[in-house]
C-alpha cells in the first residue's frame, strides 16, 4: 500500500508517466545468405518507450506475403545494454531521430518519432532533428510490388463491390401496399399484396394478404426474393445472361485454351430491373407478366422518400374491400327429436358439442334432503274439444336446470293412456325464450309443442317459493 504523498512532494513515475509511451519509427538491415535474388532486407519497425517504467516493445508492420514471422519482434520489458554497459539498461537519453540503438545484436536506425516524442525531448533539453528523408528502401519488395502491379489474372475478373451498399443499408426494408386486380380472368377477384423492396442488394418480395375464410391456401410468399425486371419478354437459352462477356484469344475450347474479358461486352443481354425510385403510390409495376398497382406506403418507406429523393407522401389509394354484411344464420324449426338444445348445436358448429349445463346453479338447486327444488303446478288443456276438456296435467319445473317435465295421471274408463306426456327438458315458448320458474304461476297460460296449458293449481312448496321471491314475480 503507497500512502498518499505530501503536498511539495514529487510524485512516483508510475503516477507522473502513466499511460506515455514515446513512439519512434526505425529500420534495422537483415542479411540474406539463401536466396540469389536478395543480398540483404530492410526491415522497418516502430520503437515504444515507456516512461513509466524504462521498458521498450518493438513491434514490425506486417507486409503481405513475406514468408518472415512478423508483429510483436520484442515484448515489452527493460532491455540491458550491449557490452562492456550490459549491467545497465537504456534509458530515454539513447533515443532519438538519427540516433541507432542495439537491441540483442540488432542495430535499429531511428528515423522519425511522433509528435507527443517530439515535444517530450525538447522539454527535456534534448535537440531532436527533422526527419530522416534517406530512409532505405527494400529492393526485393520494391521488385515484388513492381510485378504484382503488372500482373494479371489467369481467370477473367471483373470487380463488382456490393459491400458498400449491403453494409450501409443491411435490414432497412422499404414496405409497401399494393393490389392486383384480377377480375377480369374467370373467377378473378382483387388480391391485396406486400410489397418489401430490400436496399441492401435490390431485390423485391411479395406477400399475400390472406383473409380468414377466403378459400384460398396460406403460400407463405406470392414472390420468393429476387430482383424483378421491368420488361420480361421471351425466356432466355441457359447461358445467355451472364455478369461476365469471355473472348476465347486462342487455344482449344475448354482446358488450354486463353481467355480475355470483355470490356465492351459484345452481345450482352442488357436487362433493367425495378429500383426503389420506380416505387411510388400510385405507380404500376409489372411483375413477371402481373399489373401491380402501390397504393400505399409506412411511415419508414415515405421517411426514405423524402430524404433521398426529396417527395413527400402522396394522397395513398383506398385499396380494401368492405367487407360484406354477414348473413344471420338460421337456424331450423326444432323437429322434436332429442332435446331442442342438442339439435341447436349441430347447427352451430361443424362438430357438434353437449350444451354446457349451469354447474354452479346446479349443485345449488339440486334436491338436498327435504327440499325437492322443484315446483309443480295442475293444469289442464286449454280447448274446446269435449274429449279434452276434462284432462288433468302436472307440471314440474325443476330448478336446477329449468327444465319442465309434463305428466298426465290416471283416469279410470277415460280411454286415453295416462303415464309420462312431455318428456324433461327445456321448453321454449313463442318467442323462442325458454321458459323459467317466474313464468309458471296460478292463472298463467303456457304453450308446451303447440300444447296451451291454463296453470290452475300450485302445491306447498311452489306456493312457499313464490311467496319468499316475490319480487321476481312481479
Amino acid at each position: 500500500r503507497y500512502d498518499v504523498c505530501r503536498e511539495g512532494a514529487p510524485a512516483p513515475s508510475w503516477v507522473a508517466y502513466d499511460r506515455q509511451v514515446l513512439r519512434f519509427s526505425a529500420y534495422f538491415q537483415e542479411a540474406v545468405h539463401e536466396k540469389r535474388e536478395e543480398k540483404y532486407r530492410i526491415r522497418k519497425c516502430t520503437i515504444l518507450y515507456y516512461l513509466e517504467d524504462d521498458s521498450i516493445q518493438v513491434n514490425e508492420a506486417r507486409q503481405e506475403n513475406s514468408g518472415i514471422p512478423q508483429g510483436t519482434l520484442i515484448r515489452r520489458h527493460r532491455i540491458p545494454q550491449p557490452p562492456p554497459n550490459d549491467d545497465s539498461f537504456y534509458t530515454v537519453d539513447a533515443f532519438n531521430v538519427e540516433n541507432s540503438v542495439t537491441l540483442y545484436g540488432r542495430i535499429f536506425t531511428i528515423t522519425d518519432c511522433d509528435a507527443f516524442s517530439r515535444n517530450y525531448l525538447t522539454k527535456t533539453g534534448t535537440k531532436v532533428p527533422g526527419p530522416e528523408s534517406m530512409e532505405p528502401e527494400d529492393p526485393y519488395f520494391a521488385h515484388r510490388k513492381k510485378e504484382a502491379s503488372t500482373m494479371q489474372p489467369h481467370r477473367p475478373y471483373e470487380k463488382c463491390d456490393t459491400l458498400k451498399q449491403f453494409l450501409e443499408n443491411d435490414r432497412n426494408v422499404l414496405r409497401f401496399y399494393c393490389v392486383w386486380d384480377n377480375s377480369s380472368e374467370m373467377f378473378g377477384d382483387m388480391r391485396e399484396l406486400v410489397l418489401h423492396y430490400f436496399l441492401a442488394d435490390d431485390t423485391i418480395e411479395i406477400r399475400e394478404v390472406i383473409r380468414a375464410n377466403s378459400g384460398r391456401d396460406a403460400a407463405p410468399k406470392f414472390l420468393h426474393r429476387s430482383k424483378v425486371p421491368k420488361d420480361v419478354g421471351a425466356l432466355h437459352k441457359p447461358g445467355e445472361i451472364t455478369q461476365r462477356t469471355v473472348l476465347n484469344v486462342f487455344g482449344p475450347m475448354g482446358h488450354g485454351g486463353r481467355y480475355i474479358l470483355d470490356s465492351l461486352k459484345t452481345g450482352a443481354v442488357e436487362k433493367e430491373f425495378y429500383t426503389d425510385a420506380d416505387l411510388t403510390v400510385s405507380a404500376k409495376i409489372n411483375v413477371w407478366g402481373r399489373e401491380v398497382t402501390v397504393c400505399d406506403m409506412d411511415e419508414f418507406t415515405a421517411h426514405h422518400f423524402n430524404s433521398k429523393y426529396g417527395k413527400e407522401k402522396s394522397t395513398p389509394i383506398h385499396y380494401k374491400q368492405s367487407e360484406a354484411a354477414k348473413a344471420e344464420r338460421e337456424i331450423p324449426p326444432y323437429n322434436g327429436w332429442g332435446s331442442e338444445e342438442d339439435s341447436k348445436a349441430n347447427c352451430l358448429k361443424l362438430i357438434a358439442q353437449a350444451p354446457k349445463r349451469d354447474f354452479i346453479k346446479f349443485m345449488k338447486k339440486d334436491r338436498q334432503g327435504l327440499d325437492s327444488h322443484v315446483l309443480r303446478f295442475f293444469a289442464r288443456l286449454d280447448t274446446n274439444r269435449p274429449i279434452d276438456m276434462d284432462r288433468c296435467f302436472i307440471i314440474s319445473f325443476f330448478l336446477s336446470d329449468d327444465t319442465i317435465s309434463v305428466f298426465e295421471p290416471e283416469k279410470r274408463n277415460s280411454g286415453i293412456v295416462h303415464g309420462k306426456f312431455i318428456e324433461r327438458s327445456k321448453i321454449a315458448n313463442i318467442g323462442g325464450k325458454y321458459y323459467s320458474a317466474e313464468d309458471l304461476f296460478v292463472g298463467a297460460v303456457v304453450n308446451f309443442r303447440s300444447h296451451q296449458f291454463v296453470i290452475t293449481d300450485a302445491d306447498e312448496y311452489a306456493m312457499t317459493y313464490a311467496e319468499k321471491h316475490r319480487a321476481a314475480y312481479r
